[in-house]
């Protein structure tokens, strides 16, 4: 197939109707709103809906509807949208209801700007929503990955029957790259939606959609059930690139874009004959602590570099289990950081272990 030159927000939504997406319900807001102006467009041509709600919170709570009748379904937002979208997020999740979320992420806090920013990062991982749930989270670095971890997303959301979300900074959102929109197919078989509500044809009980247990013996054994299922998302669902990490002195972790000026910087530090690789997470949630297992005994220092104010650091500490220092280099509120900068920092942290 062919390559077209998309807009990151337009090749989205291409994706998801590759992936079998006929239903969105949204809100615009920027830096997202041309996936919208999209789906407005397109998903009439192929006999779907594009409802422009009246605010994010009816957006999400639509999306819980036809989520129940099992049907492909999104949403999509930007930060404070998604903010707006927490509580039909936790419902989506008690009801173990698979659809797609998606964040194009703008800097903050409250409105903040309009500008790229990797700050929602405690918002995807540790749950906005009330309750003891969890989401599968992807985080794209450039578009032709972003249409394959769209279509994945989908499957995903159908396999484990959950929200899933895909975290893309404003850049991703906006820059045009070449992509190819081939339908992807995956080993596993999907699950029967038996519980989806779609009329009983008087040969079944009525299926009931609900995250509501009154009796709280009922409710602990909704969410010990629950965090079985996280634990199988946990166990299989890590995704991560490793670059370079052989023989590294410092080790750079950062994601999306981040992870793309990292690159630059490697290559610059390379040349100067200094030893740097790069973890990149893909999965957010499941954070893959796999990747960290493969980092040589050389290594000293992580570096973690992020376009916030360090939220992903905690992660790291985690899975470093106190083996080698961590430091931080970023920029916040919709700055970008620059290959010079993390160059700095690393020359700052071999500098300090003479």
């Amino acid at each position: 197939m062919a390559k077209v030159l998309m807009k990151g927000n337009e090749a989205i939504g291409a994706a998801s109707i590759v992936a079998g997406c006929k239903y969105f319900f949204g809100y615009p807001i920027t830096p997202q709103s041309e996936l919208p102006e999209y789906m407005s467009r397109e998903l009439p041509k192929i006999g779907g809906v594009f409802l422009q709600a009246e605010s994010e919170v009816a957006a999400i709570n639509m999306v819980y509807g036809a989520a129940g009748s099992g049907v492909r379904v999104m949403t999509s937002s930007s930060s404070p949208g998604i903010a707006l979208k927490q509580e039909g997020i936790t419902y989506i999740a008690g009801a173990e209801l698979p659809c797609v979320i998606v964040n194009v992420v703008r800097g903050g806090p409250g409105l903040g700007s309009i500008q790229p920013a990797q700050s929602d990062y405690f918002q995807a991982t540790r749950g906005g929503g009330n309750g003891d749930y969890r989401l599968l989270v992807y985080a794209p670095s450039n578009l032709q990955e972003l249409v394959e971890l769209m279509q994945l997303a989908f499957h995903k959301a159908d396999v484990y029957r959950t929200p899933v979300m895909v975290m893309a900074d404003g850049m991703i959102g906006q820059m045009m790259e070449p992509v190819e929109l081939t339908p992807l197919s995956f080993d596993e078989e999907l699950p029967e939606k038996d519980w989806a509500t779609t009329g009983t044809q008087g040969k079944r009980k009525p299926n009931i959609i609900n995250s509501l247990y009154l009796a709280a013996e009922e409710l602990e054994k909704h969410n010990i059930h629950l965090q079985e299922k996280f634990k199988k998302i946990e166990d299989r669902e890590q995704r991560f690139e490793n670059y370079e990490l052989e023989d590294a002195d410092v080790v750079i972790v950062a994601y999306g874009t981040t992870a793309r000026i990292a690159k630059t910087a490697i290559e610059n530090l390379k040349e100067k004959g200094m030893k740097v690789g790069l973890i990149r997470p893909i999965t957010l949630w499941p954070y893959p602590a796999e990747a960290f297992k493969e980092v040589s005994d050389k290594t000293t220092d992580y570096l973690v570099a992020e376009m916030s104010m360090g939220q992903m650091i905690d992660d790291v500490k985690i899975v470093n289990e106190g083996k080698r220092r961590i430091h931080f280099v970023g920029r916040s509120g919709g700055m970008i950081p620059t290959p010079q900068l993390i160059e700095d920092k690393v020359m700052e942290i071999l500098e300090g272990r003479k």
